[in-house]
């Protein structure tokens, strides 16, 4: 059975695009669509569908004060924002996804890559990801957790690691409802965490520095996106900035830096966590604490199980029930490289 999705957005170009794109996959029709969040809110009250794509600036209701009424009112609803690039809209996205939106993808420049290959991919991967992992969730509640997949990856789970006393680095991977899950687990760290945090989000340019602005205001630690040269300081979480990987690097005098690189995405990906584990082969902490939060794909799996070869390594992985989107926890779970599979 096809997949419900309702389009809100105040283009009717733009609408029409996203339908199209939605009805090309056999999995998804585009049901409805609506010209603003108003028309949006009428339509959400009464019927429920799969999934929601819907626009960050729009007359009469934007997209974040959709978000909100539907909060306010617990009506429930699986949204995906579609944002600009600009500064503005990635403060009002960063927003959104705290008010509810699991994701977001970026909204093209122009009518040509609005019909290009490349959003058409990052739309449907967001929706199937999503939807899926619904889907996978509501399975092992309804069943108790009991299925097979469940039942292997509990199996695999290392042995619990004992944390000592050392010198120590945290190093955070996600993708897909990262920036959601990130809320509920940053500003929660004390402000005399001792030890610095790494933190890998797959995000365009531009993003990662307002959800570093946004984390920064609400966390008692430091939260910064990271820059060339930065000297890694304990109770300061690093953020990969969206367009470039990071590097964690030895200094001859004690001590570690962050380096940016250019080179090319990694599976599409840049910032991509498996550089960011990979590089840490040679650094000077006694132990990592590696942390794999909701996200598509398998990134940061090769690069632990790597690390895990050179260092004394605990690797924390979110389970399925809270994730948006179980990709890259599974693959480190299923990978048995997990030694601890908990809820966000």
């Amino acid at each position: 059975m096809k997949k419900n999705i309702l389009v809100v957005d105040d283009s009717a170009l733009m609408r029409r695009v996203i339908c199209d794109i939605i009805n090309s996959d056999s999995r998804f029709q585009a049901t409805d669509i609506c010209r603003d969040g108003l028309e949006a809110y009428e339509r959400l009250k009464t019927t429920q569908y799969d999934g929601v794509v819907l626009d960050v600036n729009m007359p009469r209701m934007n997209g974040l004060e959709l978000l909100e009424k539907l909060q306010q009112e617990k009506i429930k609803a699986t949204v995906i924002m579609v944002s600009t690039e600009t500064t503005k809209d990635a403060e009002i996205t960063l927003l959104a996804m705290e008010r509810g939106a699991i994701d977001f993808v970026t909204k093209p420049t122009n009518i040509i890559e609005a019909k290009g290959e490349d959003f058409k991919k990052r739309l449907t991967a967001v929706l199937t990801a999503v939807i899926s992992t619904r889907a996978y969730a509501n399975r092992s509640i309804s069943s108790g957790s009991t299925d097979k997949t469940v039942t292997q990856v509990r199996q695999l789970i290392k042995p619990k690691t004992s944390l000592g006393r050392g010198n120590k680095l945290v190093a955070l991977a996600c993708s897909t409802g990262g920036p959601k899950a990130l809320q509920s687990v940053i500003p929660y760290l004390p402000k005399n965490m001792d030890a610095p945090m790494v933190l890998v989000q797959h995000m365009p340019r531009g993003f990662t520095k307002s959800m570093a602005d946004r984390l920064n205001e609400v966390s008692k630690v430091s939260v910064k996106e990271a820059q060339e040269g930065d000297v890694l300081q304990k109770g300061t979480v690093y953020i990969a900035p969206g367009g470039k990987h990071m590097l964690v690097k030895k200094m001859p005098g004690g001590g570690h830096k962050i380096t940016l690189s250019d080179a090319a995405p990694i599976g599409g990906l840049k910032p991509c966590a498996n550089v960011t584990y990979e590089s840490l082969n040679d650094c000077a902490y006694d132990e990592i604490v590696c942390v794999i939060l909701t996200g598509m794909g398998a990134d940061g799996t090769q690069g632990i199980i790597e690390l895990q070869k050179h260092k004394k390594v605990h690797t924390i992985a979110q389970d399925a029930k809270s994730c948006v989107v179980y990709g890259m926890p599974k693959a480190i779970a299923e990978a048995g490289a997990a030694d601890e599979i908990v809820p966000l």
